[in-house]
């Protein structure tokens, strides 16, 4: 019997359901006003899973019809009996008529007290402002933190101090406290601006390193060690506003691009229960401007920080111990690469603080270490040659680290585990029989049971609990089989998966061929590319069906994608790394070998008819190549791409590209700009004028260089959208609306 009998009978359902349909379902049709304006084939999920304490149960955020608001829901895994935790109606501030939104939550400690977060405003990127509110279940009380005089949705960060007696968080970038026993709200920091960020990270960080809570609770809960970011210096790029007012307004936005003047940044120790706080900061040797913070967290029942600090190519990461109390540094790891580092978030300590995982790429392959705590001592977890792509628990207890591993293929996603000594083989837990695609788990505490959740390019996700090791289904918490009945019911060409030999190397790539295909016939080819090493495009996943692909495809094109060396695949050390100096050189030349390959192995394919697009990443790499092998790709739509590589930011073009200043042939051919004269075909440039990522200056330069070099092209601008084109009414459907439009016309 399988032990993942809801897997295959989620792939049966999909297989077998269009049959089983009436005739007039069967003839149902894409249409990008059903995907993109009435999300007709959205899939559902399970709302802020996240597991309980007792071991057997979990918590999920769900609508309380009567008042509009969310309970917090407490759900037994072996009963499936529901649970209100914290009702909507219990959060009902005194004098409102609706209760709080539920944007996050935090217990104390101890339990007795409810920490929520509501009110989620958006800065930049990601919603990370907003106001915290205190619920005390026992007395029902329900109270908002901050001073009065507080301006709303400015309060960041909050979190409860570990024995419990005080909330900390930030607001307008200085440092509080509150008192939980009679409320009263203490400032630690006063130098917080404009340019002067405590507690928080600049744009830069907050993109590239993925940090946005800028300070720790000591385990005492006597201090708070954070980061501190003096931005001037720091060049500011100005977004003009010209369509919420009559007079434009401009938005300032600190920015470092490529080879320019990083923020300093320093972290700095703070007591909280000074008479006058009074920050002490870690004084580490050489430019704060020319060096990265990448990570600061407090060794467990210590007064020590771990911090690691990168040079600024980013290819030496330096580990230190910082004591709190004598602001001592002690060097304890050095991790090189000759290309370049990235930042793992994966130490745990074991054996009451004498060793620490570490996560290295040192023998070829990520891998997890054991480290002892000095740094003298490493020993390999996760031994193979494979890449893990993801940790998912280390249970210290157990002695086990669980992690997503693909050492068969790169385009589906596994459940490992390996001994924490480092004794013994890995263990597949991902049963063997289950369908090939993505499998990834959010295991229990105690590694006894995990929400499993599973999808693949034909199977929208399902979402179950299942236990562990055996991997025995307890419960099914959404399938989409009706999801899965409606997009069989369409009868798409399925994803075709393949690999192509370009000499060099061997790429991975999928095909999806259009309604009633005749291999004898001739068909336009539309490729999607992203081409750098912040995503992969091939991969056996749902991804919301990639609707757009397969409208295409029911249009008449054949779609494709190829993976080029340096995208975000588990391939090792070597695949990811020999794109360093080689961003829009290297996969760029990959991707014009294969389609030359892949031209010379199917006829179906009209060689006078390839199209290139792709966004971001995927619009630089559009670009190039209608520019770098015109008589490849006839017609190109590149959206949001970086056209020059001096136009992005410090941490992610030189942690690629190299140094301006050293590296400046890189920074020359891997910038589409120098080569626009090489246009020939049909260019259509897509772009949103308040993007803060990709500034609508990439866009802007390469407009006047095409012009200057006499090239036709296409724009299409969209106003005050950000690097996600989604903002204001319409957006999104009149994009894919525009897309499909020119590739009708020029294709």
């Amino acid at each position: 019997m399988r032990h993942s009998t809801i897997l295959s009978t989620a792939a049966a359902l999909f297989m077998t359901a269009a049959v089983s349909l009436p005739s007039s379902a069967q003839n149902t049709k894409l249409t990008l006003e059903d995907i993109y304006k009435n999300y007709e084939y959205s899939a559902k999920g399970v709302s802020a899973f996240r597991w309980a304490e007792d071991g057997h149960s979990f918590l999920t955020i769900e609508r309380d019809e009567a008042t509009g608001g969310q309970n917090i829901v407490l759900n037994d895994i072996r009963t499936g009996e529901k649970k209100i935790t914290v009702a909507a109606s219990d959060l009902i501030p005194e004098g409102w008529d609706r209760p709080l939104t539920v944007n996050g939550y935090t217990w104390s400690p101890d339990g007795s007290q409810l920490m929520i977060y509501t009110d989620a405003q958006r800065v930049w990127r990601t919603a990370k402002r907003g106001n915290y509110w205190l619920y005390t279940p026992a007395s029902g009380e329900l109270r908002q933190l901050g001073l009065p005089g507080f301006e709303p949705c400015w309060m960041q960060f909050a979190k409860f101090s570990p024995d419990g007696t005080k909330i900390a968080y930030v607001y307008k970038n200085n440092l509080y406290v509150e008192s939980l026993a009679d409320g009263t709200v203490r400032q630690l920091t006063s130098d917080g601006n404009d340019e002067i960020i405590n507690g928080q990270f600049d744009w830069v960080y907050e993109e590239e390193l993925h940090q946005q809570d800028g300070w720790r609770w000591s385990p005492d809960s006597r201090s708070i060690a954070y980061w501190q970011f003096d931005t001037r210096g720091t060049g500011t790029f100005y977004m003009i506003d010209n369509i919420d007012s009559i007079y434009s307004t401009v938005i300032p936005l600190p920015y470092p691009k490529a080879g320019t003047t990083n923020s300093a940044a320093r972290i700095g120790v703070v007591d909280v229960d000074a008479a006058e706080p009074a920050t002490r900061w870690f004084e580490f040797e050489g430019d704060p401007r020319e060096h990265y913070l990448a990570r600061m967290e407090f060794v467990p029942g210590s007064d020590e920080v771990m911090i690691q600090r990168l040079n600024r190519a980013q290819n030496t990461d330096w580990v230190f111990y910082g004591n709190i109390r004598t602001m001592e540094l002690t060097p304890v790891l050095t991790e090189t690469d000759e290309a370049f580092l990235d930042v793992h978030d994966d130490i745990v300590w074991l054996e009451d603080g004498k060793y620490f995982t570490w996560t290295s790429e040192r023998d070829g392959w990520r891998h997890l270490y054991r480290v002892s705590r000095d740094g003298s001592g490493m020993t390999l977890i996760t031994n193979g040659n494979f890449d893990y792509e993801s940790i998912v628990r280390i249970d210290t207890e157990g002695g086990w680290v669980y992690y997503i591993g693909t050492p068969d293929s790169p385009i589906d996603r596994y459940l490992y585990r390996s001994r924490l000594d480092g004794k013994g083989e890995p263990e597949r837990l991902t049963p063997a029989d289950a369908p090939a695609g993505h499998h990834y788990y959010n295991i229990s505490p105690d590694a006894k049971y995990a929400m499993h959740t599973f999808s693949n390019s034909e199977t929208p996700t399902v979402y179950e609990i299942v236990t562990l090791p055996r991997h025995k289904t307890v419960r099914v918490l959404e399938d989409n089989h009706e999801l899965a009945e409606k997009f069989a019911a369409l009868e798409l060409n399925p994803k075709e998966f393949f690999r192509v030999d370009i000499g060099e190397v061997v790429l991975d790539g999928w095909m999806i061929k259009p309604a009633g295909f005749d291999p004898s016939q001739k068909y336009p080819v539309i490729f999607y590319i992203y081409g750098e090493p912040w995503q992969s495009t091939v991969q056996n996943s749902w991804g919301g069906g990639d609707l757009w692909s397969r409208f295409l495809a029911q249009q008449g094109y054949v779609v494709m994608s190829v993976d080029p060396r340096g995208t975000a695949t588990p391939r090792g050390h070597e695949w990811r790394k020999c794109v360093h100096g080689k961003i829009g050189i290297l996969p760029i030349a990959d991707h014009a070998a294969a389609v030359t390959r892949l031209l010379q192995t199917y006829s179906f394919m009209d060689p006078a008819r390839i199209g290139i697009w792709g966004w971001s990443g995927g619009g630089s790499s559009t670009a190039h190549l209608m520019f770098k092998y015109p008589d490849i790709y006839s017609t190109g739509i590149a959206v949001a791409g970086v056209y020059s590589l001096y136009l992005y930011d410090t941490i992610y073009q030189e942690r690629y590209s190299g140094i301006p200043s050293l590296n400046p042939q890189s920074y020359h051919d891997g910038s589409a700009i120098n080569f626009a004269g090489g246009l020939e075909g049909d260019l259509l440039l897509i772009h949103g004028t308040g993007d803060d990522n990709v500034h609508y200056q990439c866009c802007e330069m390469l407009v006047n260089e095409l012009i200057r070099q006499n090239k036709m092209f296409y724009q299409l601008s969209y106003p005050m959208r950000t690097h996600g084109i989604s903002e204001r009414e319409n957006t999104t459907y009149h994009l894919y609306q525009s897309m499909f439009k020119f590739w009708e016309e020029h294709l």
